[in-house]
């Protein structure tokens, strides 16, 4: 049936699509989210698959992106490494490779069936060439430097998950979710791993949960990196920390910056 049809002829029975709307609808009444009824989802203007496997992309998320593409506004046809820890679907890594047409990219995650979700939508937005879905805990063998490496962890505290909203609390992955009793687990984890394999120049850009900011960067400064900002997303919250060593990859006292944009 198409849109004009129901349009014009709004009492005309459904026919052949009749079953699928009411299982559509019933779904969606009890709160899982249209995105994951059609099974996609549109992220920095791809149109992207997911699946239970992986968290659902949200626009709060292209902050990532934003940040990145400002960092990198001159050198966007460098032949950049970027890394995507906790790649899920790959949104994160196919928008960032979509901009930066010269770069190449890794994702990694824990989960296989997530990795597979990655795969399928590098492929399909036509980035396979360029990107490599592992499967491994965080930054196990990996070999750097990278110039770019994003994340978008698990954040939320264990104890809060099951005062979420539903349509997260009970279709999102609970992997993709629970950052441990104090939701700070995989950035305790990131941060010191993830500064050997930064390029000189190369910046860390971690998504962060409401009131998370000072946490992380007090992680970030114990791990060494001693230039850090703050971005702030549409809503006017604090997203994404941005770090790295120094400009020069030295470590030197009084590079470090704490700004909010």
């Amino acid at each position: 049936m198409s849109p004009a049809a129901m349009i014009a002829e709004p009492e005309q029975p459904l026919g052949a699509a009749a079953r699928k709307l009411t299982n559509f609808a019933a779904r969606r009444a009890a709160g899982e989210p249209l995105s994951r009824i059609v099974g996609s989802r549109e992220f920095w203007g791809l149109a992207l698959t997911i699946s239970p496997d992986v968290l659902d992309p949200r626009p709060e998320t292209e902050t990532v992106v934003e940040v990145a593409v400002a960092m990198f506004r001159d050198r966007r046809m460098d032949a950049l490494r970027i890394l995507d820890l906790g790649v899920g679907s790959g949104a994160l890594l196919c928008a960032l490779l979509a901009e930066f047409a010269n770069a190449r990219g890794i994702g990694v995650d824990i989960s296989a069936p997530a990795a597979r979700v990655a795969r399928a939508n590098i492929e399909a937005c036509g980035l396979k060439r360029r990107a490599q879905i592992r499967v491994a805990d965080w930054t196990h063998d990996l070999v750097g430097p990278f110039d770019l490496i994003v994340s978008n962890p698990p954040y939320v505290r264990s104890a809060d998950i099951d005062g979420l909203s539903r349509e997260v609390r009970d279709f999102d992955p609970r992997v993709a979710l629970d950052g441990g009793s104090d939701g700070l687990d995989a950035y305790r984890a990131i941060l010191p791993k993830s500064a050997p394999l930064l390029a000189a120049g190369g910046w860390l850009l971690l998504e962060i949960g409401a009131g998370q900011a000072a946490d992380v960067l007090a992680i970030a400064t114990r791990a060494g990196f001693l230039e850090c900002a703050v971005h702030r997303d549409i809503a006017g919250l604090e997203r994404v920390v941005a770090e790295r060593i120094a400009r020069d990859g030295i470590r030197t006292a009084g590079s470090r910056g704490n700004k909010s944009s």
